[in-house]
């Protein structure tokens, strides 16, 4: 049985070409954020780290500016205190999201384990537009500061001055125009990326504290200004705590981390539920990446506030958004640069084609199973239609500027980690497990409040989250109440005992009587029998059984159906749990009508109560006015009346 109406595509037309990959499995969309097939090679752990790298590394490119901005003289201060949270913080947190989602859904399916129901459906949609914003601000971002390094290259025509925006719509439309085409993830593309982008950083790290160190004054003047900029070191530990908040896009990557898990190789003796050697593998990515993107923070923070004056970091100055690759230029000549500029602009953008995989993988794998996002959402060609509009109408209206991306990005970011600090910490709970707990809420208080200031001080950040948050709620209800009446089963599998119960000897259809499931005496299935016979003239020695079904969670969409059967009272009944009993009552009596080959007969009582109530009800709550929904549920998933059960009420 098809468990799910599908769009119907015409072949060789635009719309087969646009839903071409409709109907393959879920979350297995190409990119860095897609699950293998199992057939498919696995990587090591630190080939896939470079797949997190282009992330958190490519942040190297703006980071230090945005610090100089934010902090001042300050910044390299800020920055150890970002290291600390790091490494402190967000590492055990996300280690610990490693052991317990290592399927690739991160903390949003730990959070959705622990939140069930209508509350927890509409805090994981909170969950995914705070995502949204965090990948298509990487997305736009990236695409931005990438034309920022093309642009202020020496050797660029100058007409190409101050068209920074126009660079950047160009750069979004070459990533879309890719992923439309067919973007295979290439874990050597990204090794190779990161592996000269982290080279080349080491190069000029080197290089600059070497100039650092050898005129000790430039130091000691940095010093003097700090200190004179605060009056005591305490003030200035004090200004570094507020303003840390917004380096925190420092940290991105961590969520990634743990996405890309399945393409990690394991040891031979993993399994599915337990793969020791992949959640081994990813711990020691995650360990890797903290370590070196701290390494390189605390050393590009401290030499370029020191060789770098502050004016240049301002907006249009030549460090604004490429300190590093000013740097490069100034010490180690235009040759040099030009590459720095090319392994940058590079790595930047494919830091966005992650960001686009994120974002493909991430809507498919939450919404349609809601029922919150029409179908066509499974197919990638209009998701990336879709996003590349986003990130256009992003970029104007943030005329391509970085910094002033820098606080929308930090709040996708830090709501991501502090959502995963307070998964980790409710589980931790859940288990028992006191230590752990307490020094997990400790850091998901610390996420908690770099969270808020950062949503205080830059507000723009929250703005835009809200207004995803918002689209995707809207648009998740009007989908859900427009998908209600679809069938919402996966699969149905019966019993041998609830097999026996389809078989029919003399070739006479089941008769199946919907019976509610709160009245289970002796009486009550012979008074419910007894009306049928009345109401509807079903004659005495009809193959007849009752179908009862259980409700469970109502907000869930797609499920999996078990059929049981079992003899009550003398009475042959067949037991079933779902989310909807009306989609749950049509998608039994199809697969009935498959398995025997004969069309089954239904009968109910009518509802009693206000229509646009029990409407209410149905769709909320998967109860109301059950006899005539299930008969538009069948009608909607079999056109053909013939083919249909046959639906009584009386």
């Amino acid at each position: 049985m098809t468990a799910l109406s599908q769009p119907r595509v015409t072949s060789g037309s635009f719309r087969n070409w646009l839903l071409h990959d409709l109907h393959q499995t879920q979350a297995l969309h190409q990119g860095p954020h897609a699950i293998p097939r199992a057939h498919e090679k696995k990587h090591s752990w630190w080939q896939v780290m470079c797949l997190t790298g282009v992330d958190l590394f490519s942040s190297l490119g703006y980071a230090p500016a945005i610090a100089a901005v934010a902090a001042g003289v300050l910044s390299p201060l800020a920055t150890v205190l970002l290291v600390i949270v790091m490494l402190f913080g967000a590492l055990p947190v996300y280690r610990r999201v490693s052991v317990e989602s290592h399927s690739g859904s991160g903390s949003i399916a730990m959070l959705e384990r622990l939140l069930s129901r209508w509350g927890g459906k509409f805090f994981v949609l909170a969950l995914i537009g705070f995502a949204a914003t965090d990948f298509v601000i990487t997305m736009t971002l990236s695409a931005a500061d990438a034309a920022a390094h093309l642009i202020a290259n020496p050797l660029v025509p100058g007409w190409l001055q101050g068209q920074n925006v126009g660079v950047t719509l160009f750069l979004l439309a070459l990533l879309g125009a890719v992923f439309l085409r067919g973007f295979r993830e290439a874990i050597g593309v990204a090794v190779v990326l990161v592996g000269l982008y982290l080279s080349l950083n080491a190069v000029l790290v080197v290089v600059t504290l070497g100039e650092v160190f050898s005129h000790p004054i430039q130091v000691s003047d940095w010093w003097k200004a700090a200190v004179t900029s605060q009056g005591n070191p305490l003030l200035m530990l004090a200004v570094a705590l507020l303003v840390f908040p917004k380096l925190a896009l420092g940290m991105s990557g961590f969520e990634t981390g743990v996405a890309v898990m399945p393409q990690i190789r394991g040891d031979a003796s993993d399994t599915e539920e337990n793969p020791a050697g992949r959640i081994r593998g990813t711990k020691r990515l995650l360990t890797g990446a903290a370590v070196i993107m701290s390494s390189f923070l605390l050393t590009t923070s401290f030499t370029t506030v020191i060789l770098i004056p502050q004016q240049d970091f301002q907006p249009g100055g030549p460090a604004d958004g490429r300190a590093l690759a000013l740097q490069a230029h100034e010490y180690l000549g235009v040759g040099f640069g030009t590459v720095y500029d090319l392994s940058t602009i590079a790595i930047l953008w494919f830091a966005g084609a992650s960001a686009m995989a994120g974002l493909l993988n991430l809507v498919p794998r939450y919404l349609p199973r809601y029922g919150m996002a029409p179908q066509w959402t499974k197919a990638m060609r209009p998701l990336v239609l879709v996003f590349t509009g986003i990130g256009f109408l992003v970029t104007l209206v943030f005329s391509a500027n970085v910094d002033a991306q820098g606080g929308a990005y930090a709040t996708g970011v830090l709501v991501l980690m502090t959502s995963a600090a307070v998964a980790v910490t409710l589980s931790a709970r859940s288990r028992r497990q006191r230590r752990a707990a307490v020094g997990f809420g400790v850091i998901a208080v610390a996420f908690v409040y770099t969270t808020l200031t950062n949503m205080v001080e830059r507000p723009e950040g929250l703005e835009i989250a809200a207004i995803f948050i918002g689209a995707i709620v809207v648009i998740s209800l009007v989908s859900r109440a427009k998908r209600s009446f679809e069938l919402h089963a996966t699969s149905i599998q019966f019993d041998e005992r609830a097999r026996e119960f389809l078989e029919s000897p003399d070739g006479q259809p089941l008769h199946v009587i919907a019976h509610e499931p709160v009245r289970l005496s002796g009486e009550a299935y012979r008074k419910k029998l007894e009306s049928i016979r009345e109401s509807s003239h079903l004659a005495p020695g009809e193959n007849v059984v009752f179908l009862e079904v259980f409700l469970d969670d109502s907000s869930d969409f797609e499920t999996a159906l078990e059929v049981h059967g079992i003899m009550r009272h003398g009475h042959r009944v067949l037991e079933v749990h779902g989310p909807v009993i009306p989609n749950t009552i049509a998608s039994v009596l199809l697969h009935i009508r498959d398995v025997s080959g004969l069309m089954p007969h239904v009968y109910f009582r009518w509802t009693e109560g206000n229509p646009v109530r029990n409407l209410l009800r149905f769709i909320f709550f998967g109860e109301g006015e059950i006899a005539p929904v299930t008969r538009e549920v069948l009608r909607q998933a079999v056109p053909e009346i013939t083919e249909r059960p046959w639906v009584h009420v009386g």
